[in-house]
């Protein structure tokens, strides 16, 4: 586990309302600026106090464990995730200009519904996802990685990479009919 700051990273979360949050993802070119570090660094440190509930609990956060660069205001194709796989115990992740390389067709569904820190509301539906991916990304050192997520961090994933399209996945419910098909997937 990380040593966290003892004061909450001072990062601004865009709301969907934000024009922004719809802009397309520019590749990003090594070596990262100390900024960009920075960032990466930052966001993963709030998902991970996001996540605690403590800390979740003493600035008032709403849990995420994800966060793309474009939520952040910058249209760069990197995403976070930090992700609790034991009580306590977190795996983080850094995802620059990641690209699909299989999906599984099996498709699932967050069975609470997905959120997202840019969508400060409660969002009725569900978001087909496959449940299964593996996925092709450079870490923030510039070295190739190939990963095969499954399940909810495969749902995770498909929800950041959405992101780097200027893609909400309040997009992916369908307005008229939020619970459409429910029975076609598998809740997790």
């Amino acid at each position: 586990m990380s040593k966290l700051p003892n004061n909450l990273p001072n990062i601004k979360i865009l709301d969907e309302k934000d024009k922004t949050l719809r802009m397309k993802s520019k590749e990003v070119t090594f070596p990262l600026t100390k900024q960009e570090l920075k960032d990466i660094n930052d966001m993963m440190d709030y998902l991970e106090m996001s996540q605690i509930e403590e800390t979740r609990e003493k600035y008032d956060l709403r849990a995420g464990w994800g966060l793309s660069y474009i939520q952040i205001g910058v249209p760069k194709k990197i995403f976070v995730m930090v992700h609790e796989y034991e009580e306590g115990k977190f795996k983080r992740y850094v995802v620059i200009n990641p690209k699909i390389k299989s999906m599984s067709e099996e498709m699932v569904y967050i069975a609470e519904g997905e959120g997202c820190l840019s969508v400060n509301r409660p969002v009725e539906g569900i978001v087909p996802r496959h449940a299964r991916m593996t996925i092709e990304y450079y870490d923030e050192h510039g070295n190739k990685q190939e990963l095969r997520v499954r399940e909810e961090l495969a749902v995770g994933f498909q929800h950041e990479l959405d992101h780097l399209d200027g893609i909400l996945f309040t997009d992916r419910i369908d307005p008229k009919n939020p619970f459409k098909n429910q029975n076609r997937y598998r809740s997790i």
